[in-house]
């Protein structure tokens, strides 16, 4: 089975305190201590994200590592990317990941890594690639359309509550045709895609949502989308 989870925003870097959404993506592996390799190339590898990645990952039932393209593991890169059962993208410029996965072939490892039933999860950036194209910030003070690695259909919106400009930028892309329908999440919602499929929509914050967001005779329209918050309900 292959199996993405996309986050809107969430999870050790946003919410160390709240590890709902990390706890859930190491339960969709079936190893009992899956190997989760963190991928910081948005964020340049930030000394500061990989020590919180780890400081949170250390707590989890897990045995968790990083790449860097920029001191690469000893060995094969695309063997040491196969042998892991996590692979989980942090956020930050998404246009400068990508261009240096496709530099360094990471894209296509990426997608055998996907074929093969590794979990591929993330968030912001780390969301945003998965899908066919996504709204980037990447251009500081502008929003913008990007295509991605197109593992997913469509398009995405992360921050949707977080950040205000993001509900009116995805709407205004929409409106202008620079980028097609798609899906957006707040904070603390993590999109459950089985085989190209949305499959469950799960939270960490009791009111965080998904939305379906399409262009239709001419208008942006949104569609709450069920989310099963993953905490205990008062």
């Amino acid at each position: 089975m292959k199996q993405i989870i996309a986050m809107g925003g969430g999870g050790f870097s946003m919410e160390p305190e709240n590890l709902l959404l990390d706890r859930y993506i190491l339960e969709q592996s079936s190893a009992e201590r899956p190997k989760v390799c963190f991928l910081g190339t948005a964020s340049g590898d930030a000394p500061g994200y990989i020590e919180r990645f780890y400081e949170a990952f250390r707590t989890l039932p897990c045995e968790p590592s990083h790449l860097s393209l920029f001191k690469l593991p000893e060995g094969d890169l695309k063997a040491y990317m196969l042998e892991q059962d996590v692979i989980y993208v942090g956020g930050g410029n998404t246009r400068s990941m990508l261009a240096l996965w496709r530099e360094w072939g990471m894209d296509e490892m990426l997608r055998e890594a996907y074929e093969r039933g590794v979990v591929l999860a993330g968030l912001s950036a780390g969301a945003i690639c998965w899908f066919e194209e996504g709204v980037t910030d990447s251009v500081t003070g502008q929003l913008g359309a990007i295509r991605a690695l197109g593992l997913l259909p469509g398009s995405h919106c992360p921050h949707y509550d977080g950040e205000a400009e993001r509900r009116p930028g995805y709407r205004g892309l929409l409106q202008s045709g620079e980028i097609g329908d798609g899906i957006a999440a707040d904070d603390g919602v993590a999109l459950h895609y089985r085989d190209g499929k949305l499959h469950r929509i799960v939270s960490s914050r009791p009111a965080a949502q998904a939305y379906r967001v399409e262009l239709k005779d001419g208008t942006v329209q949104e569609t709450v989308l069920d989310t099963e918050f993953l905490g205990a309900v008062d």
